[in-house]
């Protein structure tokens, strides 16, 4: 069968024939339409992420949409390594995939599903957000931020703060929700002093996609800024920004902060799907917007490292 095949470490995946994987008991052997390129697929692939089983040479993937032998069109999510996503076959665990509503395309239904999850998750599971409530979004124009904004807003958002460096992004997240947007291009104290002010209005959840040097500033603010008895749910999502910060312990102790995180492992896997499946719900009643740019597989190499424009879609 064709595939996207990664030899070692750090390869760029290349497309070329590899042997068609052959279903276990409990698994389901997909038909394979549609995979998206995202930081999580990268860094799987290279061996960087904490989930990457490191095992040599492997189809990259961490899931897709295609069809299972009976016909039936779903959503999938972590093939069994090393067969990813990126092949006309892979093999799924039967309790890893999730019916794809009428109405939704396969690019864009494989192009939502993992960022949309990462804000229901972490909005629903690990904050316990109520409608009404406050959500600041930091790192807001990316794909997993654009959405996180909609489906903010569509879970009753009362209001709904965006951050990011791109500011024509910015400008159009007030079309999707957003009441207030904030580039981070200022100096550390104008930055500061902002986002003190902000969360002395009140903000009740952020989602943080970024980590970093705004989400240390963010944390100082909300501390000094923290109303007793009002604890703010700070919840971390993505590193794009740094993978670590150096967090005083004074700021935890001396307010009502609840640092969280939201991803593989904090939440179970049974969960997270059930989230993937209000997600493509959403999108398919037209409650979810997202430039994508669809490719064949074949271009697997040229598209790798591109990280600039639209979410990028394989179809197999």
């Amino acid at each position: 069968m064709k595939s996207a095949l990664v030899a070692a470490a750090g390869n760029t995946p290349i497309y070329a024939d590899h042997a068609a994987p052959v279903a276990h008991a409990g698994e389901l052997l997909i038909t394979v339409a549609a995979a998206a390129l995202y930081p999580l697929v990268r860094a799987r692939a290279a061996g960087h992420h904490y989930s990457a089983a490191g095992l040599y040479p492997l189809i990259p993937g961490v899931d897709g949409v295609g069809r299972t032998p009976s016909g039936d069109r779903v959503y999938f999510s972590l093939p069994r390594d090393p067969f990813g996503a990126m092949a006309e076959q892979t093999v799924v665990a039967a309790d890893r995939c999730t019916p794809v509503p009428a109405g939704l395309d396969n690019a864009m239904a494989a192009a939502l599903a993992n960022p949309g999850m990462s804000s229901m998750a972490a909005l629903k599971d690990r904050a316990q957000f109520q409608p009404g409530e406050a959500v600041l979004i930091n790192g807001a124009t990316g794909a997993s931020g654009q959405l996180a904004v909609q489906i903010a807003r569509a879970l009753g958002a009362g209001r709904i703060v965006a951050t990011g460096r791109n500011r024509a992004v910015l400008e159009h997240l007030t079309t999707l929700g957003a009441d207030e947007t904030i580039a981070l291009d200022a100096d550390p104290q104008t930055m500061a002093t902002r986002f003190e002010a902000l969360f002395a209005g009140g903000v009740d959840v952020v989602l943080d996609y970024l980590w970093g040097p705004s989400a240390l500033t963010l944390l100082r603010a909300a501390a000094r800024a923290a109303r007793p008895g009002k604890p703010i749910r700070f919840v971390q999502i993505g590193t794009a920004s740094g993978l670590e910060i150096s967090l005083p312990g004074a700021i935890l102790r001396s307010s009502g902060l609840v640092l969280m995180g939201s991803g593989l492992g904090s939440v179970s896997n049974a969960r997270l799907l059930e989230r993937i499946g209000e997600v493509l719900q959403l999108a398919a009643t037209g409650g979810l917007q997202l430039p994508i740019r669809a490719v064949p597989l074949a271009d697997v190499a040229a598209m790798w490292s591109d990280t600039a424009g639209p979410r990028t879609v394989f179809m197999i």
